[in-house]
């Protein structure tokens, strides 16, 4: 796989793991513009409004442990049409609430859909792809995936007071999520298994035959391939139970991951979804808010195309502490501004160089770990940002109120230094190394 050029399969893969990565985020992302409009249509208090943003998550945080290791043990393919399968009639249920607690449960079961939808992103791309460009197209996919967030910040301003077909606008949100995500399943059913995966379960066969239709592929496209080469250092290396997660060499990788996404999460969900209540706490109306709010969220997508011609070029545990201090630098700027200006300015900046730090850290995340274990370690890692997702309204919200912008974004800055540090110390080096190399035992 890894002598392979890109191929048209491989550009098909990327963009079908985009567009379901989309809907991720675009659900991450609703949670912090649709919460004045929730408050005012159920008629919260700011303490019920934080479980009902928080139910999304914990939902993320079951589905990623769950899902995270079916993909180990199943399959990468399955999987993914699993998590989108929940996602889209969850989604589709949670758009028909008549109260806030049916709209509660609908969106933890639907969360559980989405709940390891990156991290099996990152898992199956990164099989499939060869080393050379591994971190470039993981970083396309992300490009087309948080085109999602400007576009739920764009559709809930202009949805925001307005009623259609008789259901109210934040309704219409939840219903085009669920439409899209449909889409996408039957994009996905096309892909093959993971040759890397289907080796390491012994279904060498299986295996043999989607790498042979790669390279025919590959040849009809006009490239000329190299005679393959055998490595020994994976030898062995597959068929590892969950506990060789926690044991060497792969246990300080292990406990690396848990503490970088209990703290990035504050640091980079943290802004996205506490803007539209930063922006009402300067005292903007909440029609206001949300376009800026959605004019700030232009970043993201921005930021990850910017991270295009990077994530091969530079080692990436540096491009993500070097990211880390741009977050922490641009987040005190905005939450010291005032001006519509300033707000719109480092607010974008802010997204824009957190979007380098995400696409770096997703591609890293599922490098660190073996086949036969990356989806396990990816999502029951990454599930812990979940549930610290889920956790953070309860955090954020109350310093917010009781301390103000400044107290909470220096609340934000100390876990971006926890991060950085933790990144330098324990992180291996992966860029342009083969999987085998990087997890040789």
């Amino acid at each position: 796989m890894d002598r392979l050029p890109i191929t048209r399969t491989h550009r098909r893969a990327t963009l079908a793991v985009g567009l379901g990565m989309f809907f991720d985020i675009y659900e991450v992302f609703l949670a912090g513009v649709l919460s004045g409009v929730l408050t005012s249509e159920f008629h919260l208090t700011r303490a019920a409004l934080a479980p009902v943003l928080g139910s999304t998550f914990i939902g993320m945080f079951l589905g990623a442990l769950v899902l995270g290791r079916a993909a180990d043990r199943y399959g990468r393919r399955g999987a993914f049409l699993l998590n989108l399968g929940l996602y889209s009639v969850f989604s589709l249920v949670g758009a028909f609430s008549p109260n806030a607690v049916f709209l509660m449960v609908s969106r933890f079961l639907a969360g559980i859909g989405l709940g390891a939808e990156l991290p099996l992103a990152d898992t199956y791309l990164t099989d499939l792809l060869p080393a050379r460009r591994r971190g470039r197209y993981l970083a396309w996919a992300y490009t087309v995936s948080f085109v999602g967030v400007p576009f739920v910040g764009f559709l809930a301003h202009s949805l925001f007071e307005h009623t259609v077909l008789g259901l109210a606008g934040w309704r219409w949100i939840f219903i085009l999520g669920a439409l899209g995500s449909i889409v996408v399943f039957f994009l996905r059913r096309s892909l093959p298994e993971s040759p890397r995966w289907l080796e390491s379960v012994g279904r060498t066969d299986e295996a043999e035959q989607i790498t042979a239709r790669f390279e025919r592929e590959a040849v009809a496209e006009g490239h000329q391939l190299a005679d393959p080469s055998l490595d020994d250092s994976s030898a062995g290396a597959e068929a590892s139970p969950v506990r060789a997660l926690f044991r060497p060499p792969y246990g300080r990788r292990t406990g690396m991951m848990l503490v970088f996404n209990l703290f990035q999460t504050i640091g980079y969900y943290g802004f996205g979804t506490m803007v539209p209540l930063v922006l009402a706490a300067k005292g903007f109306p909440v029609g206001q808010s949300l376009l800026f709010t959605a004019v700030t969220y232009l970043g993201y997508p921005v930021g990850s195309a910017l991270s295009l011609p990077i994530v091969e070029r530079f080692e990436r545990k540096f491009l993500i502490i070097w990211a880390v201090i741009g977050m922490a630098a641009f987040g005190l700027l905005f939450g010291s501004a005032h001006a519509m200006a300033a707000i719109l300015i480092f607010g974008f900046l802010y997204t824009a160089t957190s979007n380098v730090f995400s696409n770096a850290y997703h591609i890293y995340q599922a490098e660190i770990f073996p086949t036969a274990l990356r989806a396990t370690a990816a999502s029951g890692t990454y599930a812990l940002s979940r549930l610290a997702t889920a956790v953070m309204p309860f955090v954020l919200v109350p310093v917010l109120n009781k301390a103000g912008v400044g107290a909470l974004f220096a609340v934000v800055c100390a876990a971006l230094a926890i991060v950085g540090v933790n990144i330098a110390v324990l992180g291996p080096r992966t860029t342009g190394r083969r999987l085998e190399a990087v997890n040789q035992q």
